[in-house]
């Protein structure tokens, strides 16, 4: 059977680049890899021959030789055609792309490590809108993972060592030959470890680990809001064999306030006042985080109006200022009357049905109930 066209096998032009060329090696090479199809000799023919495409069209010498004369050229011009141990192991096809790790696992060449770091552990805490304004020292109690004190981590009963896994020799992983190349694979022994514990430790089983609860005192900066992320370094799960620690972080939900709205930096509340003082002007008490301010409303003001109090809101988060507060009035209608207070109301009333009667007055009604 004759042999069919590199550039045709690779899917190119004659005019390919180098990067051309590779790029579509690459994906021809993870489409038909033996170990994406088991058992499929089909795939497998069509890797070699992709793999063989690429050894004679990626060398400047050779591809310039198939270019003059063909198949007959890469035969015999002095590089004596396709050389399947040039492939031999899987690994030096990817290495060429720089892929590493392309099928999964950690390839291991002169060994690895069994060490790991330990988990990040997450802890939701809720506070007070109060207690986001002045910040707070807070004890938490975290259950983890810690290494084992018994055996110092090691899973190994006192006195012992985990020994190499004789299988893999330690690298955690064997290797697979399948036709001209070579997989590697985590290895069933060890599952991957590298190591075999045959004495384990009582206290925590060969784990290394044993679950404790450490009680842990915060600082909750003031400022903070809900989604805010405190990371407090090295408080997560301990390292399995000796790996680091990993980290906490602590996530703040600032609960809902009775009376106070955030937005940001700043705070929006509402205040009651009476017909007599939105008409003839008043000074009031509005509650702030820090206590009591005084807020003067001018004669006039209409129910819905804003007022500002700088200063008066929530604290920048690292401690750049704070925002405001901004108070809406709400004018208040009483349920019940005195009998004096409904004869004044009465009176005012017949001032007011020759006051309003003016066209602007009467303008705005209309716009309001259309």
């Amino acid at each position: 059977m004759s042999k069919r066209d590199y550039y045709e096998i690779l899917g190119i032009a004659k005019n390919a680049t180098d990067a051309e060329i590779k790029a579509a090696y690459r994906k021809l090479a993870i489409q038909h890899h033996p170990d994406k199809n088991p058992d499929d000799h089909t795939a497998e023919d069509k890797f070699k021959e992709a793999a063989e495409a690429y050894s004679v069209l990626s060398d400047s010498n050779k591809r310039a030789s198939y270019d003059r004369f063909g198949h007959a050229g890469a035969n015999g011009q002095g590089f004596g055609g396709f050389d399947p141990q040039g492939f031999s192991n899987i690994e030096d096809i990817f290495d060429l792309f720089g892929f590493g790790d392309m099928f999964g696992g950690n390839r291991a060449r002169g060994g690895r490590s069994a060490a790991q770091r330990g988990a990040d552990l997450r802890y939701d805490l809720e506070i007070g809108l109060e207690e986001a304004a002045t910040g707070k020292e807070e004890k938490l109690r975290i259950p983890r993972l810690e290494k084992c004190e018994e055996c110092d981590g090691k899973g190994a009963e006192k006195g012992t060592e985990p020994e190499t896994c004789i299988t893999c020799s330690g690298s955690g992983q064997t290797r697979y030959q399948q036709g001209f190349f070579s997989v590697m694979r985590t290895c069933p022994n060890c599952a991957g470890k590298g190591q075999i514990i045959k004495t384990p430790c009582k206290k925590c089983r060969g784990a290394g680990r044993i679950e404790k609860e450490k009680t842990l005192e915060i600082k909750i900066p003031a400022g903070v809001e809900t989604g805010s992320r405190l990371r407090v370094n090295g408080e997560g799960e301990a390292g399995v064999s000796g790996g680091p620690t990993g980290d906490l972080y602590v996530v703040i939900h600032v609960a809902e306030h009775e009376i106070f709205e955030r937005q940001g930096a700043n705070l929006y509340s509402a205040v009651p006042v009476t017909f007599a003082q939105a008409a003839l002007g008043a000074e009031i008490k509005v509650r702030t985080l820090d206590g009591e301010e005084d807020l003067k409303i001018p004669a006039g003001t209409q129910t819905g109006t804003v007022f500002r109090l700088k200063s008066q809101g929530m604290p920048a988060l690292g401690g750049r200022g704070k925002g405001d507060l901004f108070v809406a009035v709400t004018l208040i209608t009483p349920k019940t009357l005195t009998k004096e207070q409904r004869k004044l109301l009465e009176q005012l009333a017949e001032i007011e049905d020759t006051e309003f009667q003016d066209e602007s007055f009467m303008d705005k009604v209309r716009n309001i109930f259309g």
